[in-house]
């Protein structure tokens, strides 16, 4: 049974204070839910925000991290880093890391394989652009995404393997794909997961949608067969907003 997911993904928001206060009101607010409820704040506030959930049902996740173990890596951070306080899972491949960073398809394997050795689930991020779209090639971008990164894995390695399907033309917009879209696009990549590995894989894979989810859509797209839950951006930095997503699903 595939695990219904909610995650809030801070980006470079928050300070330390700012963090703190948001932990607290999330905690004290979190409904009773079969959902993973997961939060990625900022790098320098991951630790601090570890203590500060310890006794809450709400997961501390990172929001990137580097293919290699250690090295001359100015301003990056390893897997060993992030397992050493307590943080097991990560973002990888959003499609900020991919447009102002330049993180590539190699890139990205190298991150997930790099994850995956240590033990670490990967919420693996992928999705197209308004171009990709409006010319009608998003089935064959998102596809040529999952294949180039992914399809290498052995099938027992996808139990560690979240998806977070984000058109990237509704990030930050203010646009949000359908609630038909969303459903259309999940099942294609539930089907494209079957066709190189078997059903039980594509079954069990949880498929998050990840374009402007807010209170008042959440529902409705949550209600879809093939959407597992969602990663949120911006109504994950206020409160009521992301208790009300995580209530939705």
């Amino acid at each position: 049974m595939r695990s219904k997911i909610v995650a809030g993904n801070w980006k470079m928001n928050k300070n330390l204070e700012e963090t703190e206060a948001l932990l607290a009101e999330l905690s004290a607010k979190l409904p009773d839910t079969n959902a993973e409820v997961m939060v990625a704040p900022t790098y320098v506030n991951l630790n601090n925000a570890v203590r500060h959930l310890e006794s809450s049902k709400i997961e501390v996740i990172a929001q990137n991290m580097h293919f290699a173990e250690s090295g001359a890596y100015t301003g990056e951070i390893s897997a060993d880093m992030l397992l050493n306080i307590g943080i097991d899972t990560v973002i990888i491949g959003h499609s900020e890391r991919r447009a102002y960073f330049g993180e590539t398809d190699e890139i990205l394997a190298k991150k997930v394989s790099a994850a995956l050795k240590k033990g670490m689930r990967v919420m693996f991020c992928f999705g197209e652009e308004l171009e990709d779209r409006k010319s009608g090639n998003h089935f064959k971008v998102v596809e040529s995404q999952l294949k180039n990164a992914l399809f290498s894995l052995e099938a027992s390695e996808w139990s560690k393997i979240i998806l977070a399907y984000e058109p990237v033309w509704a990030i930050g917009t203010g646009e949000t794909a359908s609630p038909e879209q969303a459903q259309e696009m999940h099942a294609f990549i539930r089907k494209t997961i079957m066709e190189a590995y078997d059903t039980s894989v594509a079954t069990n894979i949880s498929i998050l949608y990840g374009g402007s989810v807010k209170p008042g859509n959440a529902e409705e797209i949550f209600s879809k067969p093939d959407v597992d839950g969602g990663l949120i951006g911006g109504a994950s930095l206020i409160a009521d907003d992301f208790i009300a997503i995580i209530k939705a699903i």
